[in-house]
């Protein structure tokens, strides 16, 4: 079985050719609240970065994957990040990144595709995720997916100098 194809998408390792993709999206001020960035990053870092993406995620702790359409061209980036082996847990992220590739279901179909990878290959018992309290898009996303909201940290984000909650979701693998 496929883990990693879908019908209208693919999901593929970081390759040195994504240097340019990873760059705009990394200095995109736009989404710096999601990934809780406040400082640019220089194409030599992500150069670093992306010589050292082929470290394994029981190494690295952490798995970035690019969301690719079928034709190869990149339409976003997926993220497992806190991975944790000994619990069978592994928190998870996602990002289209043009607004117009936004709402035409890549995003529902990545996220579907992780789950089942998370379940058959790195046997996992739980995926969370950490969602701005006015990010209805991806509240959307994750509960169509079968995530359940577990918790609120209160006022966990300085925005704009205003806090905002952050939603905390979960998601149980039936095994």
């Amino acid at each position: 079985m496929l883990t990693l194809k879908g019908e209208h998408i693919y999901l593929r390792a970081l390759e040195p050719e994504d240097l340019d993709f990873v760059y705009v999206i990394e200095n995109d001020e736009s989404i710096w609240e999601m990934s809780t960035t406040q400082t640019p990053y220089s194409r030599f870092l992500i150069k670093q970065y992306l010589e050292n993406a082929h470290q394994d995620i029981y190494e690295a702790k952490q798995l970035r994957l690019v969301i690719c359409a079928n034709d190869g061209a990149a339409l976003g980036l997926i993220d497992l990040f806190d991975f944790n082996p000994i619990h069978n847990r592994v928190g998870v992220g996602i990002l289209i990144a043009e607004k117009e590739s936004r709402g035409k279901g890549y995003g529902k179909e990545a996220l579907k595709l992780i789950i089942n990878y998370g379940k058959t290959h790195l046997r996992l018992h739980q995926l969370y995720a950490n969602i701005a309290e006015d990010n209805f898009a991806s509240v959307k996303l994750f509960e169509g997916q079968g995530f359940q909201k577990i918790g609120i940290k209160k006022e966990w984000n300085l925005v704009a100098g205003k806090y905002k909650d952050e939603l905390l979701y979960q998601l149980i693998y039936v095994h």
